[in-house]
């Protein structure tokens, strides 16, 4: 897809009223890194190329010369362009020699290789570590031998070994979030965060487990899928016992034990008690779109709510209880409903301590130690 548009990049960095570094100009350098000469005064990215950092100048400026012509979303570089058309095709081009696992972008095919093939040439001096990637091997030694911190935050004087590390930290001061998803516009503080958010776009997953092969795009969603394989449930209940492999999960566990609803929508002040769930609802306001139950008129923001709502108004009873035999319509009636042969007791009265095995009986109970009232 040719794009016919030409810019002259030096000449609307310019415009933008910055002036890029000459080639006399340098920043200190730390002996062993790559030298990058031409700094951007507005996000202090670092280029070794005066044309790159030209061209960089461009992502600043809101002036958007190249567009799509599928959806007509706008651009300001044409290399941009150029990756958001991988979104309308499943082309993947570039293939590794190795395991012939295919990619959509050059990029990714460049970081796959370095795990598929495993090679580490560069070796720390210190404590003999092989690294693949000769800035992470920088990085490893300031944080690891030489404990070196010469970058300080002017609001909060938290030391950083990394200057970059520096920068992040100031946007948690100034909430400044300048790295904006080409694709959708989301925006984000941290450039690693929009690499990962890309990801969702790409539908790339460099993250594998060694157990059931099953792919991630984030290595932190690989750490907490490994939990499933150990059976480890570290986080427990304080209230009931209850125990959890994800921390997430003991938190929306423990709404049940209150009626606290602690996010509210900022658009028709609906409260929820779980995040996931205003989310969500969300979605009513944004898309307009939303399934009304055809017999009571209640409105729900999924449809597979609806689903569920419906089974409250079906005769039919669908699920079976395997000690007695009992059908009921629901299947969280059937979960309640086993815990009158486990004798199970997870709703207790703060007050006197008392246990029930519904929450609606614990909040019928509430009312003898308030006399009546909530």
């Amino acid at each position: 897809m040719e794009v016919s548009v030409k810019v002259n990049e030096k000449h609307l960095a310019s415009d933008l009223g910055v002036k890029p570094f000459g080639t006399n100009m340098s920043v200190p350098t730390v002996a062993g890194f790559n030298k990058k000469k031409f700094v951007c005064e507005i996000c202090d990215k670092a280029f070794s190329r005066n044309g790159n950092l030209n061209e960089h100048f461009l992502t600043h400026s809101k002036e958007k010369l190249f567009s799509c012509d599928i959806c007509s979303k706008e651009f300001s570089l044409k290399r941009y362009l150029k990756t958001h058309l991988h979104t309308h095709s499943t082309e993947k081009p570039y293939c590794c020699d190795v395991c012939f696992k295919e990619f959509s972008q050059k990029v990714y095919l460049k970081k796959h290789i370095r795990t598929c093939t495993n090679i580490k040439r560069y070796s720390c001096k210190a404590c003999g570590k092989k690294l693949s990637d000769k800035s992470h091997l920088n990085k490893h030694y300031r944080t690891r031998h030489a404990n070196e911190k010469p970058y300080s935050c002017d609001v909060c004087s938290k030391k950083f070994s990394h200057k970059s590390h520096l920068n992040d930290h100031y946007r948690s001061h100034t909430k400044e979030k300048p790295f904006a998803c080409d694709i959708c516009g989301k925006v984000f503080s941290k450039k690693g965060n929009l690499y990962t958010h890309y990801r969702s776009h790409t539908n790339e997953k460099p993250y594998s487990c060694d157990i059931c092969n099953k792919q991630f795009s984030r290595k932190d969603d690989l750490n907490r899928h490994y939990v499933t394989h150990t059976g480890e449930k570290s986080y427990s209940c304080e209230v009931c016992g209850n125990e959890f492999s994800q921390r997430s999960y003991l938190i929306a566990h423990c709404h049940i034990h209150t009626d606290e609803k602690a996010f509210s929508c900022g658009i028709c002040s609906k409260e929820f008690s779980r995040r996931d769930y205003l989310n969500k609802h969300y979605k009513i306001h944004k898309t307009g779109i939303s399934y009304p139950c055809d017999i009571c008129n209640k409105v729900f923001s999924q449809k597979e709510y609806l689903k569920t709502h419906f089974q409250t108004h079906a005769t039919e009873k669908c699920y079976s209880c395997d000690v007695c035999g009992k059908k009921l319509a629901r299947k969280n009636s059937l979960r309640r409903h086993y815990r009158s042969h486990s004798n199970e007791k997870p709703y207790s009265c703060d007050i006197c301590n008392k246990a029930f095995s519904q929450k609606h009986h614990l909040t019928k109970h509430f009312g003898t130690h308030t006399n009546g009232k909530p």
